[in-house]
């Protein structure tokens, strides 16, 4: 596709592969860490020269009073951008976890529509060669066991 296309979108394919987008994200991940430190290294650098900058009749603690709201700033775009990079590495996982579930999915839906059928029509079990008598009762058809907690205490009949 080229740009003059009017169907064009410069990210489709990096979305449409969950290797191109791991990698997208990794690069705007390390651009987002370099600002973070360029901002890191502002904001004690505006500590500095804030909390130093002392007017006429300032007492000792004007200067860092002035200073905070400043520092404050700083320190909530610093922990936006630190929020954003966990942000990309999170989606990074998310993505490829999506990518591995809808590689299964087809797998799943076979073996579900197979458990489906089995309980349509179950098994025919094959008729012993001895078949038990009518007054008897095997041990493993479920009948065998008290019917109620309050025949607990008394064989079934």
């Amino acid at each position: 596709m080229n740009s003059n296309d009017p169907n064009y979108a410069p990210l489709r394919d990096v979305a449409q592969s969950p290797e191109a987008t791991a990698r997208y994200l990794a690069d705007v991940q390390r651009v987002l860490l370099d600002i973070g430190k360029n901002l890191e290294t502002l904001a004690m650098e505006t500590r500095v020269h804030c909390r130093g900058t002392h007017v006429d009749g300032d007492r000792w603690y004007h200067a860092r009073l002035r200073a905070l709201p400043v520092e404050k700033a700083l320190k909530d775009v610093l922990r936006h951008v630190n929020g954003l990079t966990e942000g990309l590495e999170k989606t990074a996982y998310k993505r490829n976890s999506f990518a591995d579930e809808v590689k299964k999915l087809p797998a799943k839906r076979k073996e579900k529509e197979l458990e489906k059928q089995r309980k349509k029509n179950p098994p025919v079990l094959q008729a012993a060669p001895n078949p038990p008598q009518q007054g008897a009762q095997s041990g493993d058809s479920g009948y065998s066991g008290p019917t109620s907690i309050y025949d607990m205490g008394r064989e079934s009949a």
